[in-house]
């Protein structure tokens, strides 16, 4: 059939066009050599600036996993920082009372209840005192140690009788430190030399 005939005359006629019969027709390249090379160093570039910007990227992404562990990590442990501010000042309130039952409660004062009571009152303080130690709590104690402003407060000062100058003498209230961080500042008196 001509139908036939002409797809056969068609496809014969493309394939010695592009046949390798005949070397004189050999398939052109639109880039030339040097092209090609200048192209394989912009996509070498282009490589060494999408790795560069890939370890960039995973850079921070870890960086920013650390930062958000380390703040999950101290949300823990820090969470209950305002709860220990509060529980403290109770805390003192229960170490005043101690201290003024013990005071009433001497032998020259023979009140058995009193006695009682100061024993209660001793008892609940250590025990206060060791849970606040469980979790990460701990009363400073800053007497005969050098004053620091990140844990301390200066409330007076007193002559250096026998201390060396910026030297913590007496504390008028206690200060405290949460895991290592310091929720309330100690009230403290320092050493100073004695101007005569």
């Amino acid at each position: 059939s001509p139908c036939v005939f002409s797809t056969a005359a068609q496809q014969r006629s493309t394939g010695d066009e592009c046949g390798p019969e005949d070397p004189h027709d050999e398939p052109k390249h639109p880039l030339s050599d040097c092209a090609l090379e200048h192209k394989a160093i912009k996509l070498e570039e282009q490589v060494r600036d999408l790795t560069e910007r890939y370890r960039k990227a995973l850079a921070d992404s870890e960086n920013v996993r650390r930062r958000t562990q380390k703040f999950v990590e101290d949300a823990k442990l820090f969470g209950i920082q305002s709860f220990c501010r509060d529980l403290v000042e109770v805390a003192d309130i229960l170490e005043k009372t101690a201290e003024s039952a013990a005071g009433e409660a001497e032998p020259s004062n023979p009140n058995p209840t009193l006695k009682k009571i100061y024993e209660g009152l001793s008892l609940i303080e250590a025990k206060l005192q060791s849970v606040f130690a469980k979790h990460g709590l701990q009363k400073m104690n800053p007497v005969g140690g050098r004053y620091d402003p990140y844990d301390h407060e200066i409330v007076c000062h007193v002559p250096a009788e026998g201390l060396q100058p910026g030297t913590i003498a007496l504390v008028t209230q206690d200060g405290y430190k949460l895991h290592g961080r310091t929720i309330r500042h100690a009230l403290v008196g320092v050493a100073v030399e004695s101007q005569e």
